[in-house]
Parts: C-alpha cells; structure tokens; sequence
C-alpha cells in the first residue's frame, strides 16, 4: 500500500520503519522542511529517534497536498497538543474513503474530545481506527517485541488496520472500544508524572507499586464515566500502557515528574525538552473532565497542581498520604 503518516517524531518514524518493513511504501509529512532535509542527508531523525538508520525509500516532505496524494492510508502521529492545528492543514485532502489510523495519546483541551473525534470532525472522514498500547518508539524502531490493541467501533476495519501493521515483532490485537483504549493512553501519562515525582523524591517500590495501582482505579473509573468498557483498561491500553510509561527509561512523563521531584520547576523542565510530554498538557483537561463528571481522581489532581499551581512536591505526598481513610474498592 502507499501510505501517508503525518507527523516526523520518534513514534511517526518508529511506524514508518514497521510499515516499510512489511513492503509498503511510506511518505511522512513533518512541518519544517529544513529538519526534513537533514534527516534525507543523514539518514537518522536525530532530534527523535537518535542512533536508529532510516532506509533512503522513506519519503519526506512538507506539503500537505503532496504528503496524501494517492495515498491509501493516512495515519496520524503528531503530539496532542498540535493535533487539531496539523489536522486543519490537511483539511478536504483526504477522501472519506481512504482509512485513517491515530495513534496519539491525550485529549483536546478546548473541546475535551478524544483525538480520534478531533480527527473526524476536522478531516470529515467517517471513522478514525485508534493505535495503542505499550509502545515506546525506541524500542518498536530496534524490532523489540510488543503488542498494541487496533480499536475501532466497525470491528472490520480494525481488522484491517490490524492485517496491515501485524509484524514478526508487532502483534496487533483488536477492539470495539476506541473510548477505553483511548482513555487509558491519554490517563496514563498522568499517572507516570506521579510515579516519577515520587522516584525524584527517593521513594522506593512501595510507594511506585501503590501509584501504579491506585492510578488504574483512576483511569477506570474515569473511563467508564465517560463510556469505556471496564475490561479495556484491564488490557494492553490501560494497564499496559500504565506500567511501561510509569517504569521505563524512555518515559518522557516519568522523567518530567522524577526532576520535578528533585526540585526543578516545571516551566524550566519544559523549556529544556525537545519532545512533548503529554501527561502535562493532559493533566488539565483530565482534571476538568473528572470534575465535570464528579469522578475523584486525587493522583491526577494532585498532578495538575504540580503543573499549574505551583504545589510542592513534598506538600502533594503530604496531602494524598493523608486524604480520609476508605475501603479500597468504593
């Protein structure tokens, strides 16, 4: 197949590897055309996906028109925080019939919407199959085995999605329940914050065990108010995801949250990242979603006030360690 991924980051390229791997033919749109002549001279994306070799058939460029002419697949992987801005530049270019694949984690701030709805509003296409799980770029570039749920409501094209990426090294399980696989990547960066903040503190596995668990009965309880089936966050997407992004070395979300814990302020974390941490743009709208459907969340508020309100860390253990004893399922 000819397939367009839209987005030249570490996982965009990581998929591009997969997919040409498997003998189709990738184009990859990214935003800077400079950058994108540097990665054609080196045959490396240094700044995403340093030390991995990319073949010379990869084909990239900067214009939207031509990054989806003819193809027979788009697949979107750009970070949360741009997504409705890239789709927008992509807009009446993309034929309702061709199939759509997202594979980014998090939801919209202003509308509070998931990103395969995003997807579909902005590219006015049918339907959006979504690609997730415990996934790290890194790791799917180097041909490391792992495995990923391809989730659509139409269990057809998941199917088909799941045919097309399935790999010697890249299982592919399917789902009717894109609500819960994508609540369960969008939470999860949240919670590996956290779990980070409290490595930065020096805390032991005690205390990342009783995060890493007490997280998953916030993202379950925060997916089934919004229409996620409980089952799905028990899997690859929910916790899955959770344990490989609160306990690897290629955790951007651990990593902000494991300086944060050794005193950095978050705006100067931020300012010296070249990649996107989700779980801090996420954290707000989370925490308003949970508000808004009166779901108690107190790790990810707890988080949200690391960011945005300038609470101690120190404080933040004080306050959830001390919250009013209850029984564990309730």
């Amino acid at each position: 197949m000819k397939i367009t991924i839209i987005g030249d980051g570490g996982w965009g390229t990581a998929i591009a590897l997969l997919l040409n791997s498997n003998g189709h033919t990738l184009t990859l749109w990214g935003p800077f055309e400079d950058y994108l002549k540097e990665i054609r001279a080196t045959g490396e994306n240094s700044r995403y996906l340093k030390g991995v070799k990319i073949p010379s058939s990869l084909i990239w460029t900067s214009d939207p028109r031509a990054a989806v002419a003819d193809a027979e697949l788009i697949v979107l992987a750009m970070p949360s925080k741009f997504f409705a801005d890239v789709c927008k530049r992509f807009a009446g270019l993309i034929p309702s019939t061709t199939p759509v694949v997202s594979l980014t984690k998090g939801l919209c701030e202003a509308s509070h919407c998931r990103m395969s709805e995003l997807a579909q509003e902005i590219l006015q296409v049918p339907q959006v199959v979504v690609l997730s799980g415990p996934s790290h770029a890194e790791e799917v570039a180097r041909n490391i085995p792992t495995a990923v749920v391809a989730a659509c409501e139409d269990e057809a094209c998941a199917q088909q999605i799941q045919k097309i990426f399935t790999a010697p090294f890249f299982r592919v399980y399917t789902s009717t329940d894109p609500v819960g696989v994508e609540i369960g990547g969008a939470v999860k960066n949240v919670i590996a914050i956290a779990v980070g903040a409290s490595d930065g503190l020096g805390f032991g596995d005690n205390t990342r065990a009783a995060l890493i668990t007490r997280g998953l009965a916030e993202i379950t309880r925060f997916g089934i108010a919004l229409g996620a089936k409980p089952e799905t966050l028990s899997g690859l997407s929910g916790v899955g995801d959770l344990i490989v992004t609160c306990t690897s070395q290629h955790s951007r979300n651990h990593t902000v949250g494991e300086r944060l814990g050794k005193g950095e302020k978050i705006s100067d974390i931020l300012a010296s990242m070249t990649m996107v941490a989700e779980g801090v743009w996420n954290a707000k709208v989370i925490y308003a979603l949970a508000k808004l459907n009166n779901v108690s969340m107190p790790i990810t508020e707890t988080v949200y006030k690391l960011c945005y309100e300038d609470l101690s860390v120190r404080e933040a253990v004080a306050r959830l360690i001390s919250r009013d004893a209850k029984p564990e399922y309730s």
